[in-house]
């Protein structure tokens, strides 16, 4: 109890400190952590952060950083599909759930650069805040089992809710989660935060996180020559704990096994559903089946097939190559296409999957704001991958790659949530101080 009084003593006295030099500093922790809870919570810290910028605004600290430009111009082509979209009234509610790609970096611009110490600080008290919402969710689910007896309450949407989303919450906690992993002269708080989140990413039951993560953790210690005995120790346990979850956890396993299976036979039988015959979508089946049945499952992969090849079917079909049908503007296109191919259209329970976006962050940008909002996306993310690369620094490198494989399997910016953790991981990673201040990070996080 005494060195966590100590720890939290000094982290107080620390952001006494950092606030006293810069006022917006606790605002950006409040804008960042502030992600998992309810929209307005998080829209009010964020309008909070961008008026602390405003107000402390000086001259000499303006600086226009191209890395920091895309995002805005992103916007800006997002706003203008104002005027060509197909429905104006889903588009003009979509443009204030966008507007933190302008705020946000405009922020960063206006702001004194933060320097390399800063920035691992808010790395620091995000990962802490994390942690947290870790322990949290975890009671408040052993709470929920002890009061139904329902195993499910500690797996994937279960665990978090639906709205906060278990593959968001998945992408939070893994760059927390590397922050503590490439951290050097970890105590023993440090080395129960990894487990605790490696554990916690494994019941999100996020099957393309889990993979990242597994191959994130193997790149570091290979590709990391100065990496000590404990961080090979640390990474082997890790690994066997993944492995052995997977293995033993029946829902956890069979969100895996169905994938496997429904690829590799046509027509499997789903054995989660136990009334009624519930078959499993293969991934050619969903690429070139014309009517599907009502009880016809699609697997995590094939329906992201589904997704792109109706999506293929609307650029021949319709004239959006360059324009797009408008910002949020497509859900009426995806049901169209739902009710023509016949896939499950919902009932009193459960959501038709023609109800449900592209879950592709690329086709759904390039659906909605055509091949220039494609161009823009993919330019944002090898800056990203080329300024993570430039600085060594493991922490933006896992960052840059969580969010190119996140975009293939999510919509992640169709979300507030993801668009304000996006942008503020995004600036933060890619201003200039931390690429050219970057040699004085932290040097056990920095590939040799």
């Amino acid at each position: 109890m005494g060195n966590i009084y100590n720890c939290l003593n000094n982290a107080l006295l620390e952001l006494k400190s950092e606030t006293k030099q810069n006022l917006f500093f606790p605002f950006l922790l409040v804008a960042l952590l502030t992600i998992p809870l309810g929209y307005a919570v998080n829209g009010i810290a964020v309008a909070l952060f961008a008026f602390v910028a405003v107000i402390t605004l000086k001259k000499q600290n303006f600086r226009v950083e191209a890395s920091l430009v895309f995002p805005i111009l992103l916007f800006l082509l997002m706003a203008a599909s104002i005027l060509w979209t197909e429905d104006r009234a889903a588009t003009t509610r979509a443009i204030s759930k966008v507007l933190p790609l302008l705020v946000i970096p405009i922020c960063f611009i206006i702001l004194p650069k933060l320097g390399s110490a800063q920035k691992l600080k808010v790395f620091k008290y995000y990962s802490f805040g994390i942690v947290f919402f870790t322990i949290f969710y975890i009671a408040k689910a052993l709470i929920r089992y002890i009061a139904t007896g329902d195993s499910h309450v500690f797996f994937y949407h279960e665990l978090v809710t639906e709205d906060v989303n278990a593959i968001h919450v998945s992408a939070y906690v893994t760059v927390a989660f590397f922050y503590f992993f490439t951290k050097s002269g970890k105590n023993t708080i440090d080395k129960i935060a990894i487990v605790l989140l490696a554990f916690f990413i494994i019941l999100l039951s996020s099957k393309n996180i889990i993979l990242i993560l597994i191959l994130l953790i193997l790149c570091y210690d290979l590709f990391y020559f100065r990496a000590t005995k404990t961080i090979k120790w640390i990474t082997i346990l890790l690994l066997l704990i993944l492995s052995a979850t997977v293995v033993f956890s029946s829902k956890i396993r069979e969100r895996f096994l169905i994938e496997l299976e429904s690829n590799h036979s046509e027509r499997s039988l789903n054995k989660d559903f136990v009334t009624g015959n519930v078959y499993n979508v293969s991934v050619p089946q969903a690429w070139s089946k014309q009517h599907f049945e009502q009880n016809d499952y699609f697997p995590g992969t094939s329906f992201r097939v589904y997704q792109i090849r109706i999506f293929t079917e609307m650029l021949r079909e319709d004239p959006i190559l360059f324009t797009g049908y408008g910002l949020n503007a497509t859900n009426a296109k995806i049901e169209e296409k739902g009710i023509e191919h016949n896939v499950f259209l919902g009932n009193g329970k459960t959501e038709g999957y023609q109800k449900k976006n592209f879950h592709n962050q690329y086709v759904q940008i390039f659906a909605e704001t055509g091949i220039f909002g494609l161009l823009l996306l993919v330019i944002i993310l090898v800056i990203n991958l080329k300024n993570a690369i430039k600085s060594k620094d493991f922490i933006h490198i896992s960052f840059a790659i969580l969010m190119i494989s996140l975009f293939l399997t999510e919509s992640f910016l169709a979300r507030q949530r993801g668009i304000v953790f996006f942008a503020i991981m995004y600036c933060l990673c890619n201003s200039k101080s931390f690429i050219s201040g970057g040699q004085n990070m932290r040097q056990d996080s920095k590939l040799p």
